[in-house]
């Protein structure tokens, strides 16, 4: 694959300027009813709603170019892997990665953090190691980790967070040492919102020698990634949070790093050549893309990089910023409620919890107004362990909302509290 590329991943002039109003008509689902009323969705931090043409182009793969690819030579097959390699690239674009072949296909960054951890973690740490992640991981930046310590020897340890839900850099510097072999991060926490310093992080974890993993599921949606300017070593993201389609996302990697790792499966694919008495293996990405892949995701993937970079970001995100200071002012005014995660760098999560009422029944109940949040642990149960809460309710806001609907929160959550006397 050519590596000769001039990456893009500042917003372009020309771009229509940022209309909250005009971007929704192009979300088919936000018109829908919930219950007999308007739906307000909310929970943009676990899925976030398909502009009508990421759903064009999935629809397209299925009805007029539906083959697998890379393997046949009939005109289906052939254009089925024109679009899905091509939107390989323009993720390529979207991260500012270096190299088409450092852009592998994955399920999700869940199977981004895996990879890393059992195709790099396994077959280079050993007895004595240490890894190490944040508080504030998602149990996909956690448990991958866990599993490699388990098989190799390696100490998995933990940077602290302080009551804001902000880490204590002190003593993240504190723990680096010789031992040190890969820091793992979040980019953004689900459960608190939190933006973490990450170019700072891997600046300091490179002067330990070690290699570091970035997740970046929640901050690929709400502001440009830069891998180069971070300086990581892989990072990875899923589509379905950047308005693109379920069960594909992506991991970037170094290619000296890829090269040097075994393959994450084996079967179709993956391979060069297979005798009984052994196997070689296909060049980057494909060595770490065994099997049939989603080619319809894929190709979808590429039709959200294509919705995202044509927006209007510093209107985007100074949209969500408004969102995130008026939905702080207005949940903090509602009697009992208590925000959890009050970091000086967030992006648009507000966790909370309603004195007296169990996030669960928070949720069903303010459901019946048609207004969709999360509640539960948010698969990131230790977050909860430190602020000593069995769950949160979580609204999390996506480029196409509004204070309207943060005020239908606001009212939601009275008419809750009235139920509850």
């Amino acid at each position: 694959m050519s590596t000769a590329h001039t990456p893009d991943t500042q917003p372009r002039t020309g771009v229509t300027p940022f209309d909250v109003q005009a971007l929704r008509e192009q979300f088919p689902i936000l018109h829908r009813e919930v219950h007999g009323k308007p739906l307000v969705y909310l929970d943009n931090a676990a899925t976030a709603q398909k502009p009508q043409s990421v759903i064009d182009a999935v629809n397209r793969c299925y009805t007029q170019s539906n083959a697998n690819v890379h393997r046949g030579l009939h005109a289906l097959s052939e254009e089925a892997t024109e679009a899905y390699e091509g939107a390989r690239d323009k993720v390529r674009q979207l991260i500012n990665a270096p190299a088409l072949e450092e852009v592998i296909y994955v399920r999700g960054t869940t199977e981004g953090m895996n990879l890393v951890a059992q195709a790099y973690g396994r077959s280079t740490l050993k007895p004595g190691d240490e890894v190490l992640i944040t508080h504030m991981e998602h149990h996909s930046g956690i448990v991958p980790w866990q599993l490699a310590c388990e098989q190799t020897g390696a100490t998995l340890r933990v940077i602290p967070i302080n009551d804001r839900g902000e880490l204590i850099l002190e003593e993240f510097e504190k723990l680096l040492s010789e031992r040190t072999k890969i820091v793992s991060c979040v980019h953004v926490s689900n459960a608190l919102g939190t933006v973490n310093p990450v170019e700072h992080i891997v600046a300091k974890a490179k002067e330990a020698g070690a290699v570091t993993v970035i997740d970046g599921a929640q901050a690929v949606p709400h502001m440009p990634v830069d891998v180069q300017r971070i300086g990581c070593d892989f990072y990875t993201f899923s589509a379905h949070k950047a308005y693109g389609p379920t069960g594909i996302g992506a991991l970037w990697g170094r290619t000296e790093l890829l090269e040097s790792m075994p393959p994450y499966q084996g079967g179709g694919e993956m391979i060069d050549r297979v005798t009984f008495e052994g196997t070689t293996y296909n060049e980057l990405p494909y060595k770490f893309e065994a099997g049939t892949p989603n080619v319809a995701g894929g190709i979808g993937f590429g039709a959200a990089v294509d919705f995202l970079r044509g927006l209007d970001y510093e209107g985007m995100m100074a949209h969500e910023k408004a969102l995130l200071d008026y939905g702080t002012e207005v949940l903090g005014e509602v009697e009992g409620l208590r925000l959890i995660g009050t970091a000086e760098h967030k992006a648009g999560v507000l966790s909370f919890v309603l004195e007296d009422i169990h996030p669960h029944d928070l949720g069903t109940l303010i459901d019946r107004y048609g207004i969709a949040i999360r509640t539960g642990h948010h698969c990131a149960q230790p977050v909860m362990d430190r602020y000593g809460v069995p769950a949160t309710a979580r609204a999390s806001f996506g480029l196409y909302n509004t204070r309207e609907e943060i005020d239908a929160l606001v009212e939601g959550l009275a008419k809750v509290r009235k139920i509850f006397g």
